[in-house]
């Protein structure tokens, strides 16, 4: 691989690994500041929705940013306003708080910004590296990625012991770090649009649209949708934790580590064996098993169990998320992936905000128990829906080599086969 290539993988995964650290530092202590104010899941919900409320609203404005501008310099700019509202968080956390609505309205801030990151961010993988070799890419970054899941809520609940603020400063140092690590990614060989008129409302839509008839594209993001929408266990640790399994802030911090750990063994077999065949049917299966292990989760008391449900689940997704963020980039035009991608990131947010503020008003009213068993119980039917509703998805079989080696009505043309990906000096990761 050409050294520029690898500085740009290296950069970009640290990119990741500093921004995923912040957000899952600053979610567990969000969660656990929120509860120890008022101890209702509903409240827990609402952060949640505070969050996803920016993506749904500026989706038709953060995708064409991506597509029109240096995705590296939007990652940058944004990341480091995300900073300014963390820090803010911490200020506030620093004052003995006694309401959440100023933390709601920081979150809303925060989202904001998330909004325009998210997109570019996760574009930038099929921009970096060809396509053959993305699948590698995306396993590497899925390991970043679930690093963070690990190490974020365990220093975030450690330093929330120690001081309610310290946690959003932590954050704010994180950012400032991934949006300075995202511009020595070197200028990607992609054509930037800053040149051309202001995006219009076509313009706007046109990840939508392209969603909207491309049958497996739609299947795949939407399932996600739906699946972890009911299935948004994690939202409720904190209840979880306090009421069902008597834990405090440190054991709440592992509670939420064990996600980054069963994620993160899966991803790193991944990386050495990505999946390459019966790829409809993985997803579909391993959205199930996520089901069944929630189910689990919001059925014991003990606390070694409700830890392996929750790496088990989080295995799964891992394996979902895997395919998806392979899938989704190949079968998108490269002018079009900013849009596709702003469009599928509120599908993201619907399921885990969206989804915690479902799985905290449903705890609210009957207790998290019953809201985390009938949200795995849900997401079984939403895997079975899909598998008679979207038959192209079920019938893929490989990952496509380019967008137009999808065939909609069938499982479509065979991609090459992906080399195995033992790292060393000449492989994709650092």
């Amino acid at each position: 691989m050409p050294d520029e290539s690898r500085r740009s993988v290296i950069a970009f995964l640290a990119s990741v690994v500093c921004t995923s650290t912040a957000a899952t530092a600053g979610v567990i202590a969000l969660g656990k500041q929120v509860f120890d104010l008022t101890g209702r899941e509903l409240d827990l919900g609402l952060i949640g929705l505070a969050e996803f409320a920016p993506a749904a609203l500026l989706v038709f404005v953060t995708g064409p940013v991506a597509d029109r501008h240096d995705r590296r310099r939007v990652v940058a700019t944004f990341g480091c306003l995300e900073a300014v509202a963390a820090l803010a968080l911490a200020a506030y956390a620093a004052s003995d708080p006694t309401a959440i609505g100023p933390i709601i309205a920081l979150v809303v801030v925060f989202g904001t910004f998330r909004a325009f990151v998210a997109p570019a961010s996760r574009a930038l993988p099929s921009d970096i590296v060809p396509p053959v070799e993305l699948p590698r890419l995306v396993a590497r970054f899925s390991i970043a990625w679930q690093v963070s899941l690990i190490v974020g809520p365990v220093l975030g609940g450690f330093l929330y012991a120690l001081d309610p603020a310290l946690p959003f400063v932590a954050m704010a140092v994180l950012l400032v770090a991934g949006a300075g690590a995202a511009l020595l990614i070197p200028t990607p060989a992609r054509a930037h649009h800053d040149e051309l008129d202001p995006p219009s409302v076509r313009d706007a839509i046109a990840g939508l649209s392209f969603i909207r008839h491309r049958p497996v594209l739609l299947g795949a993001i939407s399932l996600d949708l739906f699946a972890v929408l009911f299935g948004g266990a994690v939202a409720l640790l904190p209840a979880i934790a306090d009421e069902r399994l008597g834990v405090g802030a440190i054991g709440l911090g592992w509670l939420r580590a064990s996600v980054g750990i069963g994620a993160a063994l899966t991803t790193m077999v991944l990386a050495v064996r990505p999946a390459e065949r019966h790829i409809g049917r993985t997803l579909l299966i391993v959205v199930a098993l996520f089901g069944v292990f929630t189910i689990v989760l919001g059925a014991t008391r003990d606390f070694a169990i409700a830890f392996v449900a929750l790496a088990v689940l989080s295995g799964a997704d891992a394996i979902s998320v895997f395919i998806r963020a392979t899938l989704v980039p190949l079968v998108t035009p490269p002018d079009r992936r900013g849009r596709v991608l702003a469009v599928e990131n509120v599908f993201i947010g619907a399921s885990n905000e969206l989804g915690a503020f479902e799985s905290g008003v449903v705890g609210h009213a009957f207790g998290a128990p019953f809201a985390v068993i009938s949200g795995g119980v849900a997401t079984l039917v939403i895997a079975a829906a899909w598998w008679f509703t979207f038959p192209q998805l079920r019938r893929l079989d490989r990952f496509p080599a380019s967008p137009d080696a999808v065939d909609d009505a069938g499982p479509g043309p065979r991609a090459p086969r992906i080399a195995p990906t033992q790292p060393d000096a000449a492989s994709l990761g650092p």
